[in-house]
């Protein structure tokens, strides 16, 4: 195990609040590095798998609410779960006494030895996240893929090398809890409207974005999204060197589209990649992903025929446009990773069949008026269900698409989407809305439906 400052950690008291992967994760490294550790859930003790192994290790944890004595003066760091809000009693009480309050992406960040990758955006994390994994693999490029997908950082730390890429996919809720988190290569894909009932405003969910770049220097790389303002805005402002990519706009440096070609432009040369038509992965968005890898992989090092390569041979990660089968003639997709109405939309202009959408979820006060537009361009018939059904349903009235059904729960959704559809079509289950109210999970979701359509 090689890691930076170990040594900051012998002694401290922790108060880790929240188990699950990457909570249980962090509670073993520092506990294994010589903290004082206590673990929190409010969760009853029957619904903390991982509380047996932590106890087993001489851990402290406690389940089923928050004590009033979690939080002593002689508390060093709390450290958060993301999903946690900072409204919670814990988190209030620590920030009041002055505790610092950081989440498990920052206190890997600050241990690694390894060259760090960090990649964060409204919508498209996860595909450009392991697209850059996988061109780093064929490019022969030492690398791990970690964060807010696959393993916790926590976990993958203890395993690196200095010569590594850690590649790391975070949300705005692991950013918000970071101090000194410093990639060596940071990029922002785009930034909507998204998680407004976490962080309360617009401006909080920016700024929490927006900490993924302030510890970079001149030294490291910032990527951002040429076609999107808050994009424009962030990269006036950092230190380090930027770059771009764009699939409307010629970029200064970066990747971009011209002539039916991708490009990469760096301050030498520019080099054509592969034509647009030979990107596996279909939709302007995925376009602008592969867009997004690209430039990330060559400032890693990856070979031009390396990212080319996976370009060409990339069918995506589970849950995100995901392609389940054909049944009867009508295609079914699962895009249960798209939370908000504008992953929806993206997932809407990917196909130029009709489409009869799936969606509905966590009501979180929003009004759906830009789904509009889509659907009355592209669905014919939309199938909601969840405590959004009936905003979602008023909008497809709207929209004046023919066929409106509310129905209990995804299982039911496709029952009914496969009587509405007819040969040619697409289903697609693309929720616009956290899949909370009703599961546990985005991934929870979209295998359900998967499961509802082999059942067709």
């Amino acid at each position: 195990m090689i890691l930076r400052d170990a040594e900051e950690w012998a002694g401290r008291s922790v108060v880790v609040l929240g188990l699950a992967k990457s909570g249980a994760a962090v509670a073993k490294l520092l506990h294994r590095l010589g903290a004082q550790v206590v673990v929190n859930d409010k969760k009853p003790r029957e619904a903390c798998p991982e509380a047996e192994e932590l106890e087993a290790l001489g851990i402290r944890v406690i389940c089923g609410h928050h004590p009033d004595d979690l939080l002593t003066n002689g508390v060093d760091v709390l450290v958060k779960n993301p999903g946690i809000p900072y409204s919670a009693a814990p988190v209030r009480q620590a920030q009041e006494m002055g505790i610092p309050v950081i989440t498990e992406v920052e206190v890997s960040g600050r241990l690694t030895a390894s060259r760090l990758v960090g990649i964060t955006g409204s919508n498209g994390k996860t595909t450009t996240t392991s697209l850059v994994g996988q061109m780093l693999s064929a490019g022969g490029i030492s690398s791990r893929v970690a964060g807010n997908i696959g393993m916790a950082l926590s976990e993958v730390v203890q395993e690196t090398r200095p010569e590594e890429w850690l590649v790391v996919e975070l949300s705005s809720f692991q950013l918000k809890g970071t101090e000194r988190f410093h990639p060596k290569v940071a990029a922002l894909l785009n930034v909507v409207p998204a998680h407004l009932d976490y962080h309360g405003t617009m401006e909080d969910y920016i700024t929490s974005k927006q900490r993924l770049f302030r510890n970079q220097t001149s030294e490291d790389a910032a990527v951002f999204n040429w076609d999107n303002p808050v994009c424009r805005e962030t990269a006036a402002s950092v230190k380090s060197r930027v770059w771009w990519f764009s699939r409307r706009e010629t970029v200064p440096r970066g990747a971009m589209v011209e002539d039916g070609w991708v490009h990469l432009r760096t301050d030498e040369r520019k080099i054509p990649l592969l034509p647009v038509k030979e990107v596996a992965l279909p939709g302007a968005h995925h376009l602008e992903n592969a867009l997004a890898a690209a430039v990330i992989a060559h400032l890693c090092g990856c070979p031009a025929d390396a990212i080319a390569n996976v370009l060409r041979t990339f069918r995506g990660v589970e849950h995100r446009l995901e392609y389940v089968g054909t049944v009867e003639g009508v295609a079914y997709y699962n895009d249960s990773k798209a939370t908000n109405a504008q992953a929806a939309i993206r997932a809407l202009e990917s196909f130029d069949q009709p489409i009869v959408w799936i969606g509905g979820g966590l009501d979180r006060g929003v009004d759906f008026h830009e789904l509009v537009p889509v659907f009355a361009q592209r669905v014919k018939a939309v199938v909601a269900y969840g405590q959004s059904a009936p905003i979602l349903l008023a909008r497809a009235e709207e929209a004046g698409v023919p066929i409106r059904l509310g129905v209990k729960d995804v299982a039911e959704a496709v029952a009914e989407a496969s009587k509405a559809a007819q040969p040619g079509d697409v289903v697609l289950l693309s929720p616009a809305c956290a899949s909370w109210d009703m599961y546990t999970s985005f991934e929870e979701r979209g295998s359900i439906f998967k499961q509802a359509v082999h059942r067709l």
